[in-house]
């Protein structure tokens, strides 16, 4: 199968199907392409170990939308490890009302996500290089390029949930939404989250207390992996 075929294109339309998630032609255009130069640039810098298209398609773009239902529109979201430009950038084409903000460790990895962000003509979506850890602890000024506090902030780089949690909370707004990308989420992981929200004080005045923790479980079309969708409302 070649990444941007019909064939292609039918697995992602047929796959978002099955998720109860409608694509448009036009938006599995953008994803084919979005596809395309992420194996491009793969040969140069160490964006994805997946390069299979199938597995792409699916792994990475299917997985990626996911969180749709739960992303309401109009708001601004972080991408905390963006790397390829996963969940960001193909949320910022199914919800383009979106104000969206990639960052990532990696200056190449940057580099890419400009690249494609200009290559799909997408408005309100920027990259920038800098860490969670560095944003979280840089204060705001009149000239910062950072549309923060953020409404949602997302990840589905990051290995430890109660780990990103920690790095996201003093970036949410008030009201705001977290939402992690998992593979099998345990017990004890989700009462490490609960433990951690509680004991972390990331705002004055916020009742650390008034928050819900939401576990959604869903398998990817065709290849049956099973995933989990962490969602924190504060």
């Amino acid at each position: 199968m070649e990444l941007g075929s019909k064939e292609w294109k039918k697995l992602i339309t047929d796959g978002a199907g099955v998720m109860g998630i409608q694509l448009s032609g036009s938006e599995t255009d953008q994803f084919a392409l979005h596809g395309i130069e992420l194996l491009h640039w793969t040969r140069k810098i160490n964006l994805t170990t997946i390069t299979d298209p199938y597995e792409i398609g699916v792994k990475h773009f299917l997985d990626s939308i996911a969180p749709v239902p739960m992303i309401p529109r109009g708001v601004s979201i972080l991408d905390i490890g963006s790397g390829g430009g996963f969940p960001g950038i193909p949320l910022k084409i199914l919800i383009p009302s979106l104000t969206v903000t990639l960052i990532d460790a990696s200056r190449k990895k940057v580099s890419f996500l400009k690249h494609v962000i200009r290559t799909l003509q997408l408005e309100n979506i920027d990259a920038f290089h800098i860490r969670a850890e560095d944003l979280a602890n840089s204060p705001p000024e009149n000239s910062d390029p950072f549309n923060r506090p953020f409404d949602v902030i997302i990840s589905r780089a990051l290995a430890a949930l109660d780990k990103f949690i920690t790095l996201a909370l003093p970036l949410l707004a008030k009201d705001g939404v977290i939402i992690a990308l998992k593979g099998n989420v345990n017990a004890t992981e989700i009462e490490s989250v609960r433990l951690r929200v509680k004991k972390t004080s990331y705002r004055t005045g916020v009742n650390k207390g008034n928050f819900s923790l939401l576990v959604k479980e869903y398998v990817l079309p065709y290849l049956g992996l099973e995933r989990s969708l962490v969602r924190l409302r504060i």
